[in-house]
């Protein structure tokens, strides 16, 4: 097997001159043979596949759900799901290297988390009511697939292109968007906010919803990309682990977006 790494290769093929020099000059036939042979595909040379993405990315979701099936059991878990999941999200984030394990040990702890307040939403009166909002976990999963099969489709067909242009827009919607959360986040703490989702209450919280997740299928479609450029690009294919890390990151955020906005929208 061909090793991937340039200087290991260049370091063998220095070794191995004079062995090459001395080797007897292939038949007629074996060269035949040989350029008859096909190309090594990307899975040979060691390069990354669409198949490997869809492969790492499939897995990262299954144990998600096994996590999330242990978390709607266990609703304990909620709490120590959300933070386990959220520091190995950040050493994921900031790890130059992709690692399997801890990518789906986040996966399972946020999974963990996903199911806790699943049940949560499901289960508990919203509000002062007391109709529980039974069946918006059904229609918060069956929205984030729609969402996520409608970035993939603008994508593919073309109408949107990622430029740079547009990945700065996406950035800085992204960081104006992580200080709203922030400052929300604070004013529930002191007191500041009384509604149950802080400021994101009634027809602003509507708004607020609808814009988080357009900027969640935005960051789909960067995930996208992302693929799509290390496809043809030829990296190592234990970059497809990165990119299932990427796209689980923005389904669970966009699937808790979902349920917010569907509460908000059946607690009016």
């Amino acid at each position: 097997m061909q090793s991937s790494n340039p200087v290991f290769g260049r370091a063998a093929a220095f070794n191995g001159r004079s062995a090459v020099h001395n080797a007897p000059a292939p038949s007629t036939e074996r060269l035949e043979e040989m350029y008859a042979a096909p190309s090594a595909s990307p899975a040979q040379t060691g390069r990354m596949t669409y198949d490997d993405v869809v492969m790492r990315t499939g897995a990262t979701l299954g144990v998600l759900l096994i996590g999330a099936a242990v978390g709607w059991w266990q609703t304990q878990l909620t709490f120590i799901g959300f933070i386990v999941g959220l520091v190995l999200g950040l050493v994921n984030a900031f790890k130059k290297e992709p690692s399997p394990p801890l990518i789906l040990a986040y996966a399972a702890f946020m999974g963990t988390f996903l199911g806790g307040i699943s049940f949560q939403f499901e289960n508990v009166a919203f509000q002062a009511g007391d109709t529980p909002l039974t069946g918006i976990v059904a229609q918060a999963v069956l929205a984030t697939v729609s969402v996520f099969a409608v970035s993939l489709f603008l994508y593919r067909s073309g109408r949107v292109r990622v430029t740079p242009k547009f990945q700065r827009g996406a950035m800085m919607a992204l960081g104006g968007y992580m200080v709203f959360v922030i400052i929300n986040l604070f004013a529930q703490m002191f007191g500041l906010a009384d509604g149950t989702f802080g400021f994101r209450d009634g027809w602003f919280g509507v708004l607020i919803g609808l814009f988080a997740v357009g900027l969640a299928a935005v960051m789909l479609i960067l995930d996208f990309d992302f693929v799509e450029k290390g496809v043809k690009q030829g990296i190592p294919s234990k970059y497809a682990w990165t990119a299932a890390f990427g796209l689980t990151v923005t389904l669970v955020w966009l699937y808790i977006e979902m349920l917010r906005l569907l509460a908000i929208l059946r607690g009016e």
